[in-house]
């Protein structure tokens, strides 16, 4: 069993490192949208954060907190894009020197926002694949490697969004979260039950990408042979070992939704809320909206918009 050993005040540590660095999203009030639901709903907007997404909150609390010969010899990581643009804009932060390996099916638009943010940023191969790189760079070049879930201190630093919630809405009943790797639901997760052990806590996986929803099927973190999803943020290969204690520890279920089902989720939310998101971030409202969530009348539900990055021309496809 990997540890899991974060108390609340962790989660207040690292809020109160990098709360002045970051922005503190709003939480919008979705009626129109709560009311087909039958709840009163609310949406966490990290597709406002820096970077588009809620990754720079664990990655500056990660970087943060590196020694000075590890900062002055720089990061690695891997990433999709959200993760890799929040690293490199962490490390920025830091004059931390910064490099990324991406899929070579990276958006276009995260690869150059990532470069923007001054990461060196290598496309390699598939996602497996751009993991091994990346471990490779690390032992090479003597560089930290930042798991984009698996640590700590970037759960933390997640977490602090889960407080954010709280202090916006200190009456919520249930919290929805989509589901990658785990860094984000563990740290919301964690954060919020240790607060207030009343509140739901559901996460949301894509049917394509559903390693959580089978490690916790099957009683052990699963790597999955492929993945298949319009949601690339939330199309991790794996559940994290360290991310699977949190979640059977602190999330009540994981649901399953559509690529269909987000589809109709990001119209709605642009339509009807003028928030664009990317597939990723509509995952929580669409599990909602289609009934994976057990939810009574009139509960205060929070759903987390974790980003909103996306290319124009996939824009064009999906709405």
């Amino acid at each position: 069993m990997r540890d899991i050993n974060l108390g609340l005040d962790d989660f207040h540590q690292a809020w109160k490192r990098i709360e002045n660095r970051i922005h503190r999203t709003p939480l919008e009030s979705a009626t129109l949208i709560g009311q087909e639901i039958g709840v009163k709903l609310y949406l966490k907007c990290e597709n406002l954060q820096k970077t588009g997404s809620f990754k720079v909150r664990g990655n500056l609390n990660k970087v943060l907190q590196l020694d000075a010969d590890s900062k002055e010899k720089g990061v690695v990581t891997i990433s999709a894009g959200n993760h890799a643009q929040a690293l490199a804009w962490a490390s920025r932060m830091a004059q931390t020197p910064c490099t990324v390996v991406m899929p070579e099916t990276a958006q276009k638009s995260k690869v150059e926002a990532s470069k923007g943010y001054g990461a060196e940023v290598i496309l390699h191969g598939t996602v497996f694949e751009a993991f091994e790189k990346s471990f490779e760079l690390a032992r090479e070049n003597n560089l930290t490697f930042i798991h984009p879930f698996e640590d700590l201190n970037i759960i933390a630093g997640h977490g602090s969004l889960g407080l954010e919630i709280l202090d916006q809405l200190g009456n919520v009943n249930i919290i929805v979260v989509g589901i990658g790797g785990g860094g984000l639901i563990s740290g919301i997760s964690a954060a919020v039950k240790l607060t207030k052990p009343d509140v739901h806590i559901f996460g949301v996986e894509p049917v394509g990408a559903d390693s959580m929803r089978r490690s916790l099927d099957t009683g052990k973190a699963v790597k999955l042979n492929k993945v298949e999803t319009i949601a690339d943020g939330l199309g991790s290969p794996m559940a994290g070992e360290t991310t699977f204690e949190f979640v059977k520890k602190y999330v009540d279920d994981v649901v399953i939704v559509s690529d269909d089902e987000i589809t109709r989720a990001m119209n709605l939310l642009l339509s009807r809320c003028k928030l664009l998101t990317e597939p990723a971030g509509a995952a929580s409202v669409a599990a909602l909206l289609h009934g994976k969530i057990p939810c009574s009348d009139g509960d205060r539900v929070a759903a987390v918009l974790s980003g909103g990055n996306i290319d124009i021309d996939r824009l064009k496809e999906l709405v």
